[in-house]
Order: structure tokens, then sequence, then C-alpha cells
């Protein structure tokens, strides 16, 4: 069983003084629906996708933030558990249908980031918890729509592409993964 945000935060250890900060107000968000789009704050879940034998990462374009990211987004109603809206995001957003929790299914990072308003939404904030999976068929791998590319890079080449700062931190946190 996949576990809840709840189980999810109670096992994770911040790296730096700022996630800390970030995991303390996903913690506050649990007194209500932590996933409700209506809050100007509300997780969401992401990941990574790594081909292990190659030490390659994909990263997707985001029209809307006008960056190369990571897959993930909103839990739809219902979902509770952070892995699943990663695992359904990634198979959404790259039609790759083996994903798997990588190394294993630990969060691996937890960042509070900013999102432009749109012609529907007000500017927010997503608690996004991001996660690592893996494909064995990285060729497979195919956008949902024009314009949401996706590319195959190694780490420091998707560190170079990355949008924002925070993501240059998991990628960081990532390539740790395939040391040891």
């Amino acid at each position: 069983m996949l576990e809840s945000l709840a189980e999810v935060l109670d096992r994770y250890k911040p790296r730096t003084d700022t996630e800390a900060t970030d995991v303390a107000r996903v913690r506050d968000l649990l007194a209500g629906d932590p996933w409700s789009r209506a809050t100007p704050l509300h997780v969401t879940a992401s990941a990574v996708i790594v081909h292990p034998p190659t030490r390659r990462a994909l990263l997707r374009w985001h029209a809307r933030q006008q960056a190369w990211l990571q897959v993930g987004g909103h839990g739809d109603p219902g979902e509770t558990a952070p892995l699943a809206v990663a695992l359904r995001e990634g198979r959404e957003e790259t039609g790759l249908d083996d994903l798997v929790p990588w190394p294993d299914a630990q969060l691996v990072h937890v960042a509070v980031v900013s999102v432009t308003p749109s012609a529907t939404e007000p500017a927010h904030e997503h608690a996004d918890l991001r996660f690592v999976l893996a494909t064995d068929s990285p060729e497979a791998a195919r956008p949902e729509k024009p314009g949401a590319d996706l590319r195959w890079l190694s780490i420091p080449e998707a560190q170079k592409l990355a949008g924002p700062d925070n993501l240059r931190e998991t990628l960081t946190r990532v390539d740790e993964l395939f040391v040891t």
C-alpha cells in the first residue's frame, strides 16, 4: 500500500533550513485538504524519470512556466498518496507504462514553488513532493500533447537546461543516487 502524505512526511528528513521550512508549511496543510486547488498553497507530486543504465534523466517542456521541468502535477479527486500521484502523472505526461520508484519509494525533495497566474487561475504556490521513477524503455517516451516536448539528458545537461534552482537541487540529489 502506498503511504499517505502524513506518512511520507513523517519518514522524510529535510536537508536544508529552506526545505525544513517548506516541509513545515506542508505539515500545516494537513489540517485541511492539502491537495485542494482552492487554497493558495496546495500539494503536488512530481518525479524525475531516469534510465539507470545510461544515467539519463527525462525533462518535459512546460509552456506555462516556460521552463524544462520534471513531470508531475495535482492529485485527482480521492488521491491521497503522493507517490501514486507522481506515478500517474509520469505515465500521463510521457506515455511510459513501466515506471517504478527508483531506487526505492522514498521522497527525495520537498520544494514550495511559485506558479504564475493563468487565464483560469491566480498566482499560487505548489508544495511539491518529488520522487525518482525509472523506466527500462526510454525510447517509448512520448509527449502527452504538442508543445510538451521531452528530452533525455545526462544529469549535468539536465542541470544546465533545468528551469528553477530548486530543480537543479533535485537533480543533484538524483545524481547522488547513481553513485551510491
